[in-house]
């Protein structure tokens, strides 16, 4: 399957109402799953947890997390990262941080509405949190696009040695990427 660039991939992020769903590990060991919010910016991916979500407090006590951001539509893209998440401001702390809740608002909803958003919330506080993809293992893929073999769309790993595809285009088949 044809993997991002690092262009592709950060252009990809940056495109407005993409959900993200964030993965992590409770005290008692079972995962939990969110969809959330979230800006990427400075090579970091950042969301606001309120003050009492669980996923905060799965956080606190277990800073390992899994990120997926997809898109429904062709050639569906994806980005999944398995990191650390920082807490980088503590609840409380939102004055500091704001205008980036804003821009994060912003991506979902129309700005005015966005800013009436964050202005009506004000008083219930957040944490402000990150994951650095430079310090996480991500990974990327998209359907092939244009000429590229249809085999791309599944790793070599995947497919079968008896394959109905790898048949009809064994040529093409070893030009796919793993």
């Amino acid at each position: 399957m044809p993997k991002l660039t690092d262009a592709e991939r950060d252009a990809f992020l940056a495109v407005p109402g993409t959900i993200m769903n964030i993965a992590t590990v409770g005290a008692d060991g079972a995962p939990l799953v969110t969809p959330i919010w979230f800006i990427y910016e400075e090579g970091r991916i950042w969301f606001t947890p309120r003050q009492h979500s669980e996923w905060l407090k799965h956080i606190r006590g277990d800073a390992r997390v899994a990120l997926s951001i997809d898109e429904t539509a062709i050639p569906y893209r994806k980005v999944v990262v398995r990191g650390r998440a920082s807490v980088d401001h503590e609840v409380g702390d939102d004055d500091a941080w704001r205008d980036r809740y804003r821009r994060i608002a912003q991506r979902y909803i129309p700005v005015d509405d966005a800013n009436a958003y964050v202005d009506g919330t004000d008083d219930q506080p957040r944490a402000l949190c990150s994951v650095t993809l430079a310090d996480a293992e991500v990974r990327t893929w998209r359907m092939p696009v244009d000429d590229e073999p249809y085999q791309g769309i599944w790793a070599k790993r995947y497919w079968t040695r008896d394959a109905k595809v790898q048949q009809r285009a064994p040529e093409l088949f070893e030009k796919s990427s793993s």
